[in-house]
């Protein structure tokens, strides 16, 4: 994989019809400026629709991948994705007339054909990939999936199907180079079995479907009748099938076809990380569904690295996330209010804080002097502070809003806390709407549990309070007025 950025010398383009959807399509993709990425541009709306290929523009899974903003769509944007990252290509615009990618002949190799043709610039900015650097895993056991991803210098990906067939059987696919790609991967077809037809068709979601642009895998013996039923759906009144194998027995491009085709499936959808992914993937009976849920999860952990690399700029001990120098970039409190001292866990809902307490701490001063104890509204602030650093997953730029807390509700507290106790916070997002959270805050004193509560709090921006502020405050004019 190149370690520049790279994009198209110039456009291609596609004429044809959507597999899903049964709409024509005109499909143009062209060269893009750095750090793009890739972008559908629905072109028939008026103004025109940006929709970025990232996995939070995911909408819809029902046998592809569809991508959506506002009421636009872009349906089954996988085997285009797959054959611009599987050919290096970091940043390309690319417009669509119409709802769907058109299917092609159900391959990525038209696709790739095109950027063969065209060929590829090198830009000035590097590529940035995303590492994998500890084990990954994703699992739905009622379907018998498993996807997990692990460090590797470099890319590799295993993909392993087992429909309970015998015409399919157990099959894998792997890839170990990008530079065999659209030889091994690209040229593999969609597929779906005989029996599936009637309902997909029933259902609406093959409206463009042909013996052209899909692989029918053949799994029992059928009836010409059932056959004559099956194929008048799809205008094609004489299909066969000699022996159990494929509709038509259109020959297989590869043993391993619809092996290899789930494996371009999975490349293409990873393409929504936003960008290319050093690692190794092992898949077992991976699906549009499944792999969005795996790179749902990837995406997580690679926006908490980036998180916690944007705001902890040294190095820390083991179990230490963010220290003081990282708090105080996040938090606006100073002392003698900055109660949090360094945070050992940080994830999308829930958070851990510690909080040394010592002698030394103003309050003590001036609260039971001869009984130093730590002054439980102080606990709640400290608590509040620890799941103030948790909107960090909320906005871009944490330091221009103010975290207001709005209630705290079943304050209990259980034991008293005197100084050398390390006060340990651990809180958990319990629900999240329109700027407003609801978290569920335990604090802990050598795992004895000295203070709860439910915290609400609201994320108010710096810029609306100067804005009212200057609203409020009187006119020049206003107090000389006052003054005369």
């Amino acid at each position: 994989m190149f370690q520049k950025q790279h994009t198209l010398k110039e456009d291609f383009f596609f004429e044809g019809i959507g597999l899903h959807t049964g709409e024509s399509v005109r499909l143009r993709v062209r060269p893009a400026p750095e750090n793009y990425g890739y972008v559908f541009i629905r072109t028939d709306y008026t103004p025109a629709v940006e929709i970025p290929a990232r996995v939070e523009y995911v909408v819809d899974l029902m046998r592809s991948t569809t991508l959506g903003k506002e009421e636009a769509r872009i349906h089954t944007v996988e085997h285009l994705l797959a054959a611009l990252s599987g050919m290096g290509v970091s940043n390309a615009r690319i417009e669509v007339e119409g709802p769907e990618v058109p299917i092609l002949d159900g391959s990525a190799l038209s696709f790739v054909e095109a950027i063969q043709r065209v060929g590829l610039v090198a830009q000035k900015e590097p590529q940035q990939f995303y590492h994998i650097e500890e084990p990954v895993h994703y699992q739905d056991k009622e379907r018998g999936v498993d996807i997990a991803a692990f460090p590797f210098d470099g890319f590799r990906a295993t993909v392993i199907v087992d429909y309970n067939s015998q015409v399919l059987g157990i099959q894998p696919a792997t890839l170990v180079r990008w530079e065999d790609f659209p030889t091994e991967i690209a040229p593999a077809r969609t597929f779906c079995l005989l029996y599936e037809l009637e309902e997909l068709h029933r259902l609406g979601l093959i409206r463009g479907g042909t013996l052209d642009n899909a692989i029918v895998i053949v799994d029992r013996q059928y009836t010409p009748e059932e056959l004559r039923r099956i194929g008048s759906l799809f205008g094609y009144p004489n299909v066969q099938v000699v022996e159990q194998g494929v509709l038509n027995n259109t020959p297989l491009r590869f043993d391993n076809e619809p092996a290899r085709h789930k494996l371009l499936d999975l490349i293409g959808d990873l393409a929504l990380l936003g960008a290319p992914l050093r690692g190794q993937i092992m898949a077992m009976r991976p699906g549009h569904a499944a792999n969005i849920a795996f790179i749902r999860t990837l995406h997580k952990l690679i926006q908490k690295r980036q998180i916690i690399q944007r705001f902890q700029k040294t190095p820390t001990p083991g179990g230490v996330v963010f220290d003081i120098h990282a708090i105080r970039q996040i938090l606006p409190h100073r002392y003698p209010f900055l109660l949090v001292d360094r945070i050992t866990h940080f994830s999308e809902d829930s958070i851990v804080g510690i909080k040394n307490v010592t002698i030394n701490e103003p309050f003590f001063v001036g609260h039971f002097e001869d009984n130093p104890i730590m002054p439980g509204v102080l606990i709640l602030e400290a608590m509040a502070q620890v799941g103030g650093i948790l909107f960090l997953n909320i906005v871009e730029n944490p330091q221009d809003y103010w975290v207001y807390f709005l209630a705290i509700d079943g304050a209990r507290f259980k034991k008293p806390v005197v100084p050398g106790d390390q006060l340990v916070f651990k809180l958990d997002m319990l629900q999240l709407r329109r700027g407003i959270c609801k978290m569920a805050g335990k604090a802990y004193v050598e795992d004895k549990l000295v203070c709860e509560a439910e915290l609400t709090a609201s994320l108010v921006p710096k810029s609306s309070l100067k804005t009212a502020y200057a609203a409020k405050a009187p006119s020049r004019e206003s107090r000389t007025e006052v003054q005369q």
